[in-house]
């Protein structure tokens, strides 16, 4: 691969954070480098304006993530589609898997979602403080995704221990730890398949069967492909409800009135979720792989190269959003955030993300009267973006 002479290291995504500062960063570089090129993680480039991101997610012939889908790039333990897949090969996956995440079938799915975030939070204020992400998040994220996939009890304590040590495998990029729990998770995902076809489930309330059950081209789908799309889905919707956990919960501690506000005023819930998932967007490393060589505002990136779309950037894009770094519940144009995406790669699991965090708050504002950070914020790596760990007193209502 040549190299063309405007080749710099204008971004360092290994900085050492705190809570705000990336955020800081970025506004600097859609101002004096929008297009930004970075050596780190064997090199990639990285889009921080709306319009740009935006180009990227709507031409998945141009720019494909069956290359490289995540900078930087997960240590491979097998092809897991859809994400890994091109269209229209990802299609049926995603044909499989889209009608059971529907926002119809996920609001079916309310009061027993209610019931497991109800038990996480007690078990919480029973304490008086915790960690916010960890202590809460995650549990109730592990027992919702595990009532949405049907998993027995003993499989869904598995997932329990095996989705965060897989994330923490990750965010330490160590190969070798991430290929060994990668392949625990390939193990669940193996008996999954075996019990649905040793004890079928309705397809139109259960993914595994749903995979079973696809065909393309009038064949089933691959086996070895069904097992790689189960473990892709195990983990997936793990992390970012506690980033976003964490980053309300900050956010709320450090504004009282909102805090108020929203305590009072339940109903806008719904609408201050979306203003969270564009301020704080959790995921700023989804990559996508040039098919051809491409101009960025005057920048040329080659056939082959990775390029991250800062998604958390383009969300506070000043010539998107008005005032883009303060949270306005009634947003004109907030459904033009690119939180979930766009594109045949839209996230499959958004309604289910955006409805489990808008309980989690009612749930944590109706139990409460008031909450403060009170310890150290620890702050995840990249490519995610926000907190995780985030020590939280609550004052039990």
């Amino acid at each position: 691969m040549a190299d063309i002479p405007n080749r710099s290291d204008d971004y360092n995504p290994l900085v050492k954070e705190i809570f705000g500062s990336a955020h800081e960063t970025y506004e600097q570089l859609r101002s004096r480098c929008p297009v930004a090129h970075s050596e780190a993680y064997g090199g990639f480039w990285a889009l921080t304006k709306y319009a740009d991101v935006q180009r990227v997610l709507s031409d998945s012939a141009t720019f494909i993530t069956s290359v490289q889908n995540v900078v930087p790039k997960v240590a491979f333990s097998g092809r897991r589609p859809p994400l890994h897949f091109d269209p229209p090969e990802h299609t049926p996956y995603r044909a499989a898997l889209n009608p059971l995440l529907s926002d119809e079938k996920v609001r079916a799915l309310g009061p027993e979602i209610r019931a497991c975030i109800h038990k996480e939070l007690l078990g919480l204020l029973a304490r008086g403080q915790g960690d916010i992400c960890n202590e809460f998040a995650s549990q109730f994220q592990v027992k919702v995704f595990s009532l949405w996939m049907n998993l027995p009890a003993d499989l869904e304590a598995q997932l329990s221990q095996a989705g965060p040590a897989f994330i923490n495998a990750v965010r330490s990029a160590e190969a070798g730890q991430m290929k060994e729990t990668s392949f625990v998770l390939y193990d669940m995902a193996r008996t999954l398949v075996a019990m649905r076809k040793a004890h079928p489930m309705d397809p139109d309330v259960d993914p595994v069967s749903s995979f079973l059950a696809a065909t393309s081209e009038g064949k089933p789908l691959p086996e070895d492909m069904i097992v790689g799309a189960i473990r892709q889905v195990l983990v997936v919707g793990i992390v970012a409800p506690m980033i976003m956990m964490g980053n309300m919960g900050i956010h709320l501690a450090r504004d009282k009135q909102l805090q108020r506000y929203l305590r009072t005023h339940p109903e806008k819930i719904p609408a201050a979720i979306e203003e969270f998932l564009r301020l704080y967007t959790p995921y700023r490393g989804f990559a996508r792989t040039a098919t051809k060589d491409v101009e960025f505002g005057g920048r040329t990136i080659l056939k082959d190269e990775a390029i991250a779309m800062i998604i958390s950037s383009a969300n506070r894009d000043e010539e998107v959003f008005d005032c883009p770094a303060e949270f306005q519940i009634d947003r004109q144009n907030i459904k033009d955030h690119l939180a979930f995406g766009r594109g045949p790669h839209y996230c499959a699991g958004a309604h289910l993300a955006r409805y489990e965090l808008q309980i989690a708050l009612e749930e944590l504002l109706k139990h409460t009267t008031d909450f403060d950070v009170v310890g150290e914020i620890t702050m995840s790596p990249f490519p995610e973006l926000g907190p995780s760990c985030v020590p939280i007193r609550f004052q039990v209502a």
